[in-house]
């Protein structure tokens, strides 16, 4: 008898997949790219085998993708058809009118646009091809593996980060400083402004 915790896994079609937030670091999307095209075939397809989207199903059968968008992202920029997803949650008897309410309350959605402002669940993309860049998204990702703050379990930390990033440094240095913004990003981190934040491991004291 198979182990009910095994993940079930399915190969999707990539555009079928339905994103479940706006926006996307479109930096790190083109480190995701640039890291894919550097392996052969092989060891592409040992990727896919080992690399599921996570994914909750909807009243209406489709895919709703709440994690790795950005792994997405550059898979369908590079040209892959099919992945491998994993199903997290079923929530096809669910009525329509009430899936995203539900959605929301399992913190599934994140519905900010690149501005950081909340929008409603019909403005959410339909396709993976069409999330949109954050530049503060890619500084906050960028942020993490620094060491600026550790990886948490919260959903959509880095998002979180990326809305205190956003206040603090102007969106033109973001899209076109990348470099100065993430010292500033680095200094910020350490701030007891982000005490708050998940993963913040700033000094405990300024003494």
């Amino acid at each position: 008898m198979a182990n009910t915790r095994d993940p079930i896994l399915h190969p999707v079609p990539i555009t079928s997949l339905r994103p479940t937030q706006m926006t996307v670091g479109m930096r790190e999307v083109k480190e995701k790219r640039e890291r894919w095209r550097e392996h052969k075939k092989k060891k592409q397809s040992e990727l896919l085998g080992s690399h599921m989207i996570p994914v909750v199903l909807g009243p209406d059968g489709r895919n709703y993708v709440v994690d790795h968008h950005h792994l997405a992202r550059a898979l369908h920029d590079e040209g892959v058809k099919n992945v491998l997803v994993t199903v997290i949650g079923d929530l096809t008897m669910v009525g329509r009118d009430a899936f995203w309410g539900v959605m929301d309350n399992k913190r599934w959605v994140y519905p900010y646009d690149a501005k950081g402002e909340r929008r409603h669940f019909k403005d959410l993309p339909k396709s993976v091809a069409e999330l949109k860049d954050d530049p503060f998204r890619s500084i906050a990702g960028e942020l993490r593996r620094a060491g600026g703050f550790a990886k948490d379990t919260t959903p959509f930390s880095e998002f979180l980060w990326a809305d205190f990033l956003r206040r603090h440094i102007a969106r033109k240095v973001a899209e076109d400083h990348f470099g100065k913004a993430m010292e500033k990003a680095l200094e910020l981190a350490k701030s007891k402004d982000a005490i708050y934040l998940p993963g913040w491991c700033g000094p405990a004291s300024d003494d």
